[in-house]
């Protein structure tokens, strides 16, 4: 997902500033896509100086610190947008999760260590589980778009945690060490 885009459909919504767009983007766009600082400041600048979003200072009357730049969408941030919603998306799954990854690996290492990190997945995911449920009551009174990606969020939780349950129970009741491949 482009964080160009993500930003403009963040901004469809209301006037956010940069911690906010971070912050909303981790809550609820976290299963697919994980975003920093560093990502986001130089998009809005970017953003800003296409026309796409202004941005102006927002005092913090009461409050410690300097001002904060308020973003907008603009007319052309608007259309811009539009544009990219009825273009076809790229073709292919993509899952970055640094734990699978090291999963493919766990036959080289400790049986009793990839137990405790699965456990570690499994704790996280099902905290996770709570939290998306909660969500997705809070988004099921905006779109049906929204709702239903609250909905995928919610399933994929699901799948992922049976996965790992199941995982588990298979790594458990394997008796004989595994053998690695030495070659692809």
């Amino acid at each position: 997902m482009s964080i160009k885009y993500a930003i403009l459909g963040l901004l469809h919504y209301r006037d956010m500033h940069g911690y906010k767009i971070k912050e909303h983007i981790e809550r609820n766009f976290g299963f697919m896509w994980s975003i920093n600082y560093g990502q986001i400041y130089p998009n809005l600048k970017n953003l800003e100086d296409e026309g796409l979003i202004s941005m102006s200072e927002i005092n913090n009357v009461g409050e410690k610190g300097p001002s904060r730049k308020q973003y907008s969408i603009t007319d052309d941030g608007k259309a811009e947008f539009r544009r990219w919603l009825e273009k076809s998306p790229e073709r292919g799954i993509l899952l970055r999760d640094p734990f699978l990854t090291r999963f493919v690996f766990f036959g080289f290492g400790s049986r009793e260590r990839a137990l405790e990190l699965i456990d570690e997945q499994i704790e996280l995911y099902e905290e996770q589980l709570d939290y998306r449920y909660e969500n997705r009551k809070h988004w099921e009174k905006y779109s049906m778009y929204v709702k239903l990606i609250a909905d995928l969020g919610v399933d994929f939780n699901e799948m992922v945690l049976n996965w790992l349950k199941r995982a588990k129970e298979e790594i458990l009741e394997h008796t004989e060490e595994e053998k690695t491949i030495s070659t692809l």
